[in-house]
This record gives structure tokens, sequence and C-alpha cells, in this order.
């Protein structure tokens, strides 16, 4: 079922080319996409959405490749204005949405009339919403991907009031769904891991520590990644290791023993060994955890 309003132009054929104008960022929002995979022999990280998979929601409800380049919007507050008919999508940490003067609703197409603006409240729970449009964010790309680096400055600024950002016309035919119910996030996520390539480096029951009890995410965290507080984890090698290119979901320990988890913008390691990594599947959640908040980790059992 498509959306009573939907124009031609927000429907099956091709989107008119125009542009969105941030008139609020809120606390912070980027342009993201899936990132740059696969230059990380390079000293290039992959960046890219923190959590990739409210950011495909997001396109195909709105009929755009996974891939395309959307808003991340960091902690709600956001705010911008169309210049011609849109069809947008709002998914990930579930927040308030109006388009003028009407609530909209997330998790399915939504249409923006020429001069409208549309707004993202705070959030309710979780941390990071995605706006998509149809056609996707058409920003010139910078090592082929138009993803916000905020560690490496690659990539377009962080957004602005006054940003203009043209909307492309790569798009699909349009779904034919009018809502994808998404369910809520955990109030204390679980977070299953496999040992790291360095847990050799750690005395025995470093791991089942890790496991044991729940890490508190501190504030001192952002898209490079989260710093935990929580039980030591002790190394049985003091030694300090040259930079190593690692993945997404690294639970990196320098010699406080307080593990960092990295996420989409995370460098090459410090020189710290990693204890375990977290599952790709998981990653999600640790996008969505707020400061404050605590999660546990479990050894995976593939499952």
């Amino acid at each position: 079922m498509t959306p009573a309003a939907a124009t031609p132009a927000a429907t099956g054929g091709q989107p008119l080319r125009g542009s969105l104008q941030i008139v609020h960022p809120g606390p912070s929002a980027t342009v993201q996409d899936l990132g740059r995979p696969g230059l990380a022999a390079l000293g290039v990280g992959r960046s890219g959405a923190a959590d990739r998979r409210s950011l495909r929601l997001a396109n195909r409800l709105v009929g755009n490749p996974e891939g395309a380049a959307a808003v991340e919007i960091t902690f709600g507050g956001l705010a911008a204005r169309f210049d011609r008919p849109a069809l947008v999508a709002v998914t990930g940490a579930p927040c308030p949405v109006r388009v003028g003067d009407r609530a909209a609703g997330m998790n399915g197409p939504v249409r923006v009339p020429p001069g409208a603006e549309l707004r993202v409240g705070t959030p309710t729970s979780g941390m990071r919403s995605y706006l998509a449009v149809r056609g996707g964010i058409d920003v010139p790309p910078v090592l082929h991907a138009r993803a916000t680096d905020t560690l490496a400055g690659l990539g377009p600024s962080p957004l602005a009031p006054g940003t203009v950002l043209p909307i492309g016309s790569d798009a699909l035919a349009y779904p034919t769904v009018d809502l994808a119910p998404q369910p809520g996030y955990p109030d204390q996520p679980v977070l299953r891991v496999v040992p790291g390539p360095r847990d050799d480096w750690f005395t025995g029951d470093a791991l089942a520590t890790l496991c044991s009890v729940p890490y508190e995410v501190t504030s001192d965290s952002n898209r490079v990644g989260l710093r935990l507080a929580g039980p030591a984890l002790r190394r049985r090698d003091a030694r300090e290791l040259p930079p190593e290119p690692m993945v997404d979901g690294a639970l990196q320990v320098p010699p406080s023993g307080q593990p960092i988890l990295f996420l989409a913008d995370h460098p090459v390691t410090g020189g710290y060994p990693v204890v375990a990594v977290v599952v790709e599947d998981d990653l999600h959640l640790a996008a969505q955890t707020r400061p404050g908040q605590r999660i546990r980790f479990r050894p995976d059992d593939g499952r």
C-alpha cells in the first residue's frame, strides 16, 4: 500500500532533483552511507552509518539502493526544509516527527510538500536516527563514499544551519509497504563477542570478567567508540603493539584496563591489544546506546 498523498515524482518515476536545507542540525548530524570498506591497509577507516541496519531500512522505505547517502541524526533536534516535493523515511532511535503542522510516523515513507519543514524531535530511546530521501543525498563522494568520517575529516563537513544538501535521482522502483514495524531498543543490550586477535595478551580470566557484569557507557563516547567503565581487564603482557588495522566492534583495552568499543569512525589501534570483538549483527545495538546506559557482553555461541 502506498501513501495516499504520494506524487508521481515520489512514486514509481524518477524523483525530481532538488535539495534540502538544514534549518537546525540538532546536537550533531552528518551525511552517512555504508562507508569505505577495504581501505584499512591504507590507514583509512570504513566510517559510514553507525547503525547500518537503520540506514538500510530507511533507504528501502523510499526505494533507494540500500547504500544511498542519508542523514544520521544524533539525539534528535534536526529541522530541514525541502525546495521540491520529497519522499522521506525516518528510522532508528524512535522520536517524534512532524512535517509542517502535522505529525508523521517513523519507519514508513512520508511525503513532504515543497517548502515544508521536517522536524525530528528528541528520541525516547536509542541515540541515532536516520533520514533518507528518495534519490539519496548527492554530495560529492570522497574515496568512493559520501560518508562523513568525524575522526579523519573525510567526506562532507558535519551539518550546520544553512547547509544545503542536493538530492540525487538514483532511485529504484517504489516500495510496496507503508510501514516496517521495528522492535524497541533494550534498556540493557546484550552484545555477543568472539575472542580478539590479542586475547592471549590478557590473563586467563579476562574474557570471563568481561562477560560477568554490566559495563557503563561513559560520557566520553561518540562515533569513534564507546568508552566503558567496569571491572578492569588485566594484561599478562605489558608490551606495546604497533598500530594495527581493526574492525568495527573491536574492544581495545588501554593500560587503565577499561575497554573501548570501536564504532564507525574508529582509527587503527593505538598500540593497545584487542581482547574481543562484538559480532557484526549486534553493532546496531551498540550504536544506539547512550551515556549512562549499561551493556552486557556474552560469548557468541553461534545462535
